[in-house]
């Protein structure tokens, strides 16, 4: 197999701008993929890389969902778990690994303090109300068991 010294120069190069990335702020792989291409590396490298970055659990897109809820949910930015995943998916992290951060960072009493946030600052409009508020909730992605914990009380 002969290796192409400028795309191994090239991979090496853009590695060492990646790491620097990471070193400052936990990344996803969709938005690294971008950075460095917005910095004029091929897209073979680019791939290369991120699949390298991948490969040493360097780069974890569960890991940065689950650092991005948790300073969602401690900031009271989110509104509900259906944003959350919403707001995910806009970023690039698929739906697996965003459940799977969902889960782990939602336990009942956090879910259950973002419900009881939820119901503060939600305006119910006369055509939301034409549905049961419970049914509401769960559309926002609320689990029955919080559901259940808060109508029972």
């Amino acid at each position: 197999m002969i290796l192409d010294p400028s795309f191994d120069t090239a991979c090496k190069r853009a590695e060492k701008i990646a790491l620097r990335l990471i070193a400052r702020a936990e990344q996803n792989s969709l938005a690294l993929a971008a950075k460095l291409e917005r910095r004029n590396f091929d897209s073979a490298v680019v791939k290369a890389v991120v699949s390298g970055l991948l490969d040493q659990n360097l780069l974890d897109d569960t890991r940065y969902a689950e650092i991005w809820i948790r300073s969602r949910l401690a900031a009271k930015k989110a509104p509900s778990p259906q944003w959350l995943l919403s707001a995910l998916g806009k970023r690039g992290i698929d739906r697996k690994s965003s459940l799977k951060a969902l889960n782990k960072v939602l336990d009942s009493q956090t879910e259950h303090d973002l419900l009881i946030r939820y119901l503060e600052k939600a305006r119910f409009s006369q055509e939301k109300m034409a549905f049961s508020p419970r049914a509401q909730l769960k559309r926002e992605g609320f689990s029955s068991a919080a559901l259940d914990m808060y109508f029972d009380n």
